[in-house]
């Protein structure tokens, strides 16, 4: 009984450990993504006053901002997140659940193009061709995150 337990929790363990080396880029990558997700949710509006004291704008309902995140996707991209304040009108901005950053490379890597596009809750990220702005928002700033 005692070998069956032990045995049991060996191996246990040794999957954890062979798991969690395998799956640690993907779990740090996560870990991110949830911790950016969660940190622009949490601090969106008190980073979106500051953006609006170095820009000098008050919002109103014709010309209103918000902070959300950016998810980058799109061919040969190896992905990311960040933040990005989005400005239009105030129907238009509330819309607004993340800013899409599909990108491509040209040439190699000589040229990347990138595109933000302020995105409602819609939006399949996964599949760049059904990508669709907001219309009337677009991207006033970026927020540079330090991880």
């Amino acid at each position: 009984m005692k070998d069956t337990r032990l045995t049991r929790t060996a191996l246990v363990v040794a999957a954890v450990l062979g798991l969690t080396a395998v799956g640690y880029p993907q779990l740090k990558q996560a870990i991110k993504v949830i911790g950016v997700g969660a940190a622009v949710k949490q601090f969106g509006p008190q980073i979106n006053k500051e953006f609006n004291k170095l820009t000098g704008h008050k919002d109103t309902d014709k010309s209103f901002t918000k902070v959300v995140p950016i998810i980058t996707v799109g061919l040969n991209t190896r992905g990311g997140i960040g933040a990005a304040q989005v400005m239009g009108s105030k129907s238009n901005v509330e819309k607004v659940v993340a800013v899409a950053a599909p990108e491509i490379d040209l040439f190699g890597r000589e040229i990347r193009i990138q595109a933000l596009i302020p995105v409602d809750k819609s939006a399949d990220l996964k599949d760049i061709k059904t990508i669709k702005a907001v219309d009337g928002v677009g991207v006033s700033g970026i927020v540079d995150l330090k991880l």
